[in-house]
């Protein structure tokens, strides 16, 4: 036997070092995990219209205030005898609602609060309203996000500094001012580089002003057919305005106590 660089050459040696590598997968892998995640995306995306279809066409009809009117007393009894049932019922319709960006959120909370009463109410909307949020946040996020920022980079750059300095400032600010439906605020800030947990807790608390004010009116009405009959101006009380413009001024108190706070020294 030969000894080659203080190797023994055994038979087939020279014919395995000759040999050409095995062809590496690392390539074709990465191309096709792009393909496999657009895949994903239109999937998903379809799974969510669907989805947005069938809801509205079941949820749509009944989440009308003539339909309210109409069967508020079988919906009271039946509270009253399966209380437990009707708010985990409750909670997941609006957690639907909110999380497929349907219209009737601010009808359902009126009406919860008639419902469930304003302690029972706030806390229901309040949870279910950030969840759903979160959805559609989510999910415009994995769909939309992506797509957007490479088309438009240029343009979303003072956009993206902004949100990472203060994004959570902002967040508060449209959440406290309904100038922009919440639906639209979910689907824009899921286009910045703001936290999912950062979404959450704001969210919570910057709907939560908000929530109080729709709950507190839908329990001060006697009766949803009030609605029916007068309009939604028979929750829009002086009580009711004085809560809208307090909700105005938050945002400009909360900036001025987070100067201050900022000033301190630590």
């Amino acid at each position: 036997m030969r000894h080659r660089c203080g190797l023994i050459d055994l038979p087939g040696y020279r014919r395995n070092e000759e040999r050409s590598p095995m062809p590496s997968t690392d390539a074709p892998t990465q191309q096709s995990s792009p393909r496999r995640s657009t895949r994903w995306k239109w999937t998903l995306g379809l799974i969510v219209i669907i989805a947005i279809i069938v809801a509205y066409f079941t949820l749509g009809r009944y989440l009308s205030i003539d339909t309210l009117a109409a069967q508020e007393e079988a919906l009271r009894d039946y509270q009253r005898q399966h209380a437990g049932i009707t708010l985990i019922g409750g909670f997941l319709i609006y957690v639907v609602i909110t999380g497929l960006s349907l219209p009737g959120a601010a009808l359902l909370t009126i009406f919860y609060g008639w419902l469930f009463g304003p302690i029972a109410g706030v806390l229901l909307v309040s949870f279910a309203s950030t969840l759903g949020a979160t959805i559609a946040f989510s999910l415009s996020r994995y769909l939309f996000r992506d797509m957007i920022q490479r088309r438009y980079q240029q343009r979303l750059e003072k956009l993206n500094a902004a949100v990472e300095a203060e994004g959570a400032y902002y967040l508060f600010t449209l959440r406290l001012i309904p100038v922009i439906p919440f639906f639209l605020v979910n689907l824009l800030m899921a286009l910045t580089p703001i936290r999912l947990r950062t979404f959450w807790w704001v969210s919570q608390l910057g709907m939560l002003a908000g929530t109080v004010v729709y709950v507190w009116a839908g329990a001060s009405l006697p009766s949803m057919r009030t609605i029916q009959e007068e309009g939604f101006g028979a929750v829009v009380q002086w009580q009711t305005l004085a809560a809208f413009a307090m909700l105005g001024l938050l945002p400009l108190l909360t900036k001025q106590a987070v100067k201050r706070f900022r000033r301190q020294p630590k």
